[in-house]
């Protein structure tokens, strides 16, 4: 039975004198194209007289309008596709075909996306020519050349690369060395389909945030992942394809086993027919064995098909390569709005800084503001400054359970929540549900027509224990709800749809990580908690933290059934880690083994330890000798003078009594009036000064007290200083939270591609 794919040029197909027969056969969508573009489509394409056809601006709504028009006239000739692709710019054409979008709408999409796009300076592109992406991948890491991208992956030895116009040049020597058969510059200003082109995909996504569109009426296979596009990945798709790789061979590939056996290229030039012939060449010399019959298209409506081999990796026929976009849980992309199934976690006091949240917004990742150890004018402070400089882009709050005891206080920082419009918040170490948390989950949740409740709203839970968990995988008490009812803080309407919720959207498993811990392996923990959620039936996502530092770790958590991960320790080694410097040059060259387990001083938290940096710094012998001290002891009045003495002149270099006097004036008179009636509490409290100000000293970086910093931090950093030793990135003024968190999910995507090869060919 014949399959027929349509397939969509992009860039590159132009040539003066392209569309003549169309324009004369199309005149009304001809007149149409120019009013929108402000220009005659006919002279352009057929005349060229100011030579502008090459000029990216130009180039793509004139290609465009030839695809689309192209596509009209097989139409009206009764030939039509069961699916669609396009390169690059050539995929709105498909879209069109599909009939995502009509055709005026495409046009200016693809008018904006051409300005954009057209602004891109020093960039540069090149083809590479017989040799694989793994060997341009591990030539690229060989010779150090970070600041290059994978552009577009076309054929499988012919590859093109995107980055900075003297590094493109630079690096042509080394490919040739390496007996690349062809090192082609191409003719283009901009670095497309990389990372340099963040800001034209920023612009380009506000630009296409109130545009509605169709679901798909036949399957168009998506650039960015070599999937079919549905509905809820629109945007996402036509955003991120501006900064990620052109997958042409998955795409191919994915066609080919999904049934196709005739291609048809629709517009100017033979260029996808010839790429498609070195595709379909390999295949043939890889022999696929199916057991499963190929789904067929209904008539007039294709549906969309499950292959039964999908597209090869390394040319195994039932493997599909991994894409770090596809990681995970596409829910959770969408509930957040980001690229990753990947968030960076709050650090306390604000480590987790203004800079870092503002970064990694911008470049669609997920990360949460550290309000730990914070005063609520500091909390006010920065939320003011955040939700100025960010708005609607993807980011929310990280909330401790230990400064949440004072009730008042609490509601003072939900307050402060509603104030900025923080949609999301990451709350840790919470034992139960608060009213205030309560509230927050409440308030953000409205009714659809169709019954269903909707949320507005997301609260991650961070826990170390499967009874923690089943709390936020469950709805709140009846007793829980009816309070608030009664004290007038819920209407009965949201009373009755926050009855039929979990609290949570997303439960973070978290193990051996930096701070606080609870000691848990991710071994034991994420497929235990996993199975407690697949029992209720919920729909809340687990993801996995601690430990998190490599490809290797992230790919474990994945592979558990994580639906996404989260980062911590890793991201106070970077330039936006609202740390010391001194503080971060002992960070970047710690291993592994370099962290240490403390008892928490703290009496609201008995029992619990913390997780420190032991490499360089004496605090962590000095916090078990007074975590010693304090069990052995009743009160300060007990100590005798040699142990004092150790206290006042080597750890605090202050007399107690004069510590004493400080926290009078700077600690809840509440509290200091229990402490005064408790001398076992006032010794407790006395000692946490201690505790406090190491972490303060180490943020501040003040080297008179170095041996004395606190720094939370767990083996997850040691790994990640291993895995980028002899990179630019082993220094840390050249990490960047974004740049690790794009390092870390393309690396796992790799990793798991030759782990997945090698397991498939034992």
């Amino acid at each position: 039975m014949l399959m027929r794919a349509f397939i969509f040029p992009g860039q590159g197909s132009q040539k003066q004198g392209m569309g003549e027969d169309l324009f004369e056969a199309f005149p009304e969508l001809t007149d149409q194209a120019s009013q929108i573009l402000g220009y005659s489509i006919r002279e352009l394409c057929l005349r060229d007289p100011q030579r502008q056809l090459a000029q990216t601006q130009y180039t793509q709504p004139a290609l465009y309008v030839i695809c689309v028009l192209s596509y009209l006239a097989e139409v009206s000739r009764g030939i039509r596709p069961d699916f669609v692709a396009g390169h690059s710019v050539g995929e709105y054409s498909a879209l069109f075909a599909a009939d995502v979008f009509d055709f005026e709408t495409g046009l200016r999409l693809v008018q904006k996306r051409g300005e954009l796009m057209a602004k891109a300076q020093n960039g540069g592109m090149a083809a590479v020519g017989g040799l694989s992406e793994a060997q341009i991948r591990s030539i690229l890491n060989q010779h150090q050349l970070y600041s290059l991208d994978i552009a577009n992956l076309n054929a499988p030895t012919q590859v093109v690369l995107s980055g900075p116009n003297d590094d493109i040049i630079a690096a042509q020597a080394v490919f040739e060395a390496a007996q690349a058969q062809l090192y082609i510059k191409l003719n283009v200003s901009g670095a497309f389909h990389s990372r340099y082109m963040n800001k034209s995909r920023d612009e380009f996504g506000t630009f296409i945030a109130s545009m509605q569109f169709a679901e798909p009426r036949i399957p168009v296979i998506a650039n960015l992942d070599a999937n079919p596009y549905t509905a809820s990945t629109i945007k996402r798709n036509l955003v991120e394809q501006i900064t990620h790789s052109v997958r042409w061979v998955e795409s191919i590939e994915y066609l080919l086993h999904a049934g196709v056996n005739e291609f048809k290229e629709i517009g100017p030039g033979t260029v996808l027919t010839k790429l498609n012939q070195r595709i379909t060449a390999n295949q043939a010399a890889t022999p696929t064995v199916s057991t499963t019959p190929t789904p067929q298209p209904l008539p007039n409506k294709p549906a969309t098909p499950t292959p039964p081999t999908q597209p090869t990796l390394n040319g195994s026929p039932t493997l599909r390569a991994i894409n770090p976009l596809s990681l995970g849980s596409e829910a959770f992309r969408r509930a957040y709005g980001v690229k990753y199934a990947y968030a960076a976690g709050g650090m306390h006091h604000g480590i987790a800084s203004i800079a870092m949240i503002e970064r990694l917004a911008q470049a669609k990742i997920m990360s949460f503001f550290g309000t730990g150890g914070l005063a609520l004018s500091e909390i006010e402070q920065a939320l003011q400054q955040l939700q100025q400089r960010l708005g609607t882009a993807p980011y929310g709050v990280n909330l401790l359970w230990a400064d949440m005891q004072n009730p008042e206080h609490e509601a003072q920082v939900f307050a402060c929540l509603e104030r900025y419009s923080i949609h999301h918040i990451e709350v840790a170490g919470y034992l139960d549900v608060t009213p205030a948390l309560l509230r927050f989950r409440a308030k953000g949740l409205t009714q659809h027509a169709d019954g269903s409740i909707n949320s507005t709203r997301t609260i991650m839970a961070k826990i170390t224990r499967p009874e923690i968990a089943e709390v936020f995988l469950s709805p709140p008490t009846t007793e829980q709800i009816q309070g608030l009812v009664a004290a007038k803080l819920l209407t009965s309407q949201q009373a009755q749809y926050v009855a039929s919720l979990p609290i949570a959207d997303d439960i973070c498993v978290e193990a051996d990580s930096g701070g606080t811990t609870g000691l848990g392996s991710a071994y034991a923990l994420l497929p235990t908690i996993i199975q407690l959620r697949d029992r209720a039936q919920g729909a809340v996502r687990i993801g996995g933290a601690g430990g998190i530092g490599t490809p290797a770790a992230a790919a474990a958590a994945f592979m558990l059934g994580a639906d996404f991960i989260l980062t911590g320790s890793i991201n106070q080694c970077t330039v936006e880690a609202k740390t010391s410097n001194a503080a971060k040059e002992l960070l970047q060259d710690v291993n592994p083994q370099d962290t240490i387990h403390i008892p928490n001083i703290d009496l609201l938290s008995p029992g619990s330890k913390t997780q420190v940096l032991k490499k360089g710094v004496f605090f962590h012998v000095r916090a078990n000798r007074l975590y010693d001290i304090s069990r052995f002891y009743e009160n300060l009045e007990q100590l005798d003078q040699t142990v004092r003495q150790q206290i006042e002149e080597k750890y605090f270099k202050r007399t107690l009594a004069d510590i004493w006097r400080e926290l009078c004036t700077t600690t809840a008179s509440q509290i200091i009036e229990r402490a005064e009636r408790n001398p076992r509490q006032k010794l407790a409290l006395t000692f946490k000064w201690y505790f406090d100000q190491s972490i303060q000293w180490a943020i501040h970086g003040d080297l008179s007290r170095k041996v004395d910093f606190q720094i939370a931090c767990g083996p997850a950093l040691g790994a990640f200083n291993q895995w980028v030793k002899g990179t630019p990135l082993e220094r840390w003024q050249a990490r960047h939270v974004d740049t690790i968190a794009d390092s870390l999910m393309h690396g796992t995507a790799d990793y798991l591609n030759q782990r997945m090869h090698i397991l498939h060919h034992q």
